[in-house]
């Protein structure tokens, strides 16, 4: 299928299976309280997300693989995707001044460094072409998507990746379309759209959680081991053997992810007040009473405040540890 529409219905596939997730979640349900709401506030943090990621980078994607003069090889943009948690993170240390220190930055340019080599063929870096400066501004672009989303990642997980895979996906269809060509078989439209439901949008949801829990830059740097989960299932599935850049590659991965799951933040910081809803439990950070009948379940979601609070303890740049240092 031609790139466009093969990427449309990726993210159709996203869009509409999370959406059929989501219908079916509110019919199955008996809890009184259900996901945390998108509220207003919400709204600009989540179109500029769509905008950046669901319809800019795609199309950037696609035309410096196939349609600008000088498109690059699929092997250099392979390549070059890897800039995307680079960008990531810069963007979160620097722009939105997410905490690091020496450790985890020595971590991201390991896994980065590795999911590099990994994607390296012989050849692949033949110079800047038009093409490979559209994958890194798409790349750019992901990388401001991951940042906004951050800000509204307290919110309902699955109805974000809803929202931003069906707006990417009418945009790369209408663009596919415009463009002519051959209609897919019922048969393509229904395998991409389930591998779209499975890669784009269960994992898509997945990566807002973990930006609720540890962070952007974190998250991105974990995101990028995937070339290597990759080779593992090519491995088992179709019989590939790695080649040596995988085997270059693997142990720089290892010890960036160790110097990440290794690390240990902790020092005092100040909780001011805040209200917002997620799902949480009632842990030292979550110690409200309720103005609804609980039957004492958890987790569960609501819009709680907290108090100011001053202690410390181990705890990750998450959506309640965004305190200067």
């Amino acid at each position: 299928m031609p790139a466009f529409l093969l990427a449309g219905l990726l993210y159709a596939g996203s869009g509409i299976g999370l959406s059929l997730w989501i219908a079916l979640r509110s019919t199955a349900t008996t809890s009184p309280t259900g996901p945390a709401s998108l509220t207003q506030a919400d709204l600009p943090w989540l179109a500029g997300a769509v905008l950046s990621g669901g319809i800019a980078a795609p199309v950037l994607l696609m035309q410096g693989l196939s349609v600008v003069p000088g498109a690059t090889p699929a092997s250099t943009a392979s390549l070059l995707l890897n800039l995307e948690g680079a960008f990531t993170a810069l963007i979160a240390w620097f722009v939105f001044r997410e905490n690091f220190d020496r450790r985890i930055a020595l971590g991201m340019a390991l896994i980065v460094a590795a999911a590099a080599l990994a994607s390296l063929e012989p050849g692949a870096l033949g110079g800047v072409s038009t093409g490979a400066l559209f994958v890194a501004a798409a790349c750019l672009a992901w990388a401001i998507d991951n940042n906004l989303t951050r800000r509204i990642s307290a919110g309902d997980p699955v109805t974000i990746a809803a929202i931003k895979g069906i707006a990417a996906g009418a945009v790369n269809i209408t663009i596919a379309l415009s463009m002519g060509g051959a209609r897919p078989s019922a048969i393509e439209v229904a395998a991409s759209g389930l591998v779209g439901f499975f890669g784009y949008g269960v994992s898509l949801a997945l990566f807002v959680v973990a930006l609720r829990e540890l962070g952007t830059a974190r998250t991105s740097a974990y995101f990028s081991i995937a070339p290597f989960a990759g080779v593992v299932l090519a491995l088992a599935a179709l019989g590939e053997v790695p080649g040596l850049w995988f085997w270059l590659a693997l142990p720089l991965a290892a010890a960036g992810v160790w110097l990440h799951v290794t690390e240990r933040h902790v020092h005092e910081h100040l909780h001011e007040p805040l209200e917002h809803a997620h799902g949480h439990v009632h842990d030292e950070h979550h110690r409200h009473r309720h103005d609804f009948d609980w039957d004492g379940s958890e987790p569960h979601t609501h819009a709680h405040r907290h108090a100011r609070m001053l202690h410390s303890h181990p705890h990750y740049p998450d959506i309640h540890h965004r305190h200067p240092h």
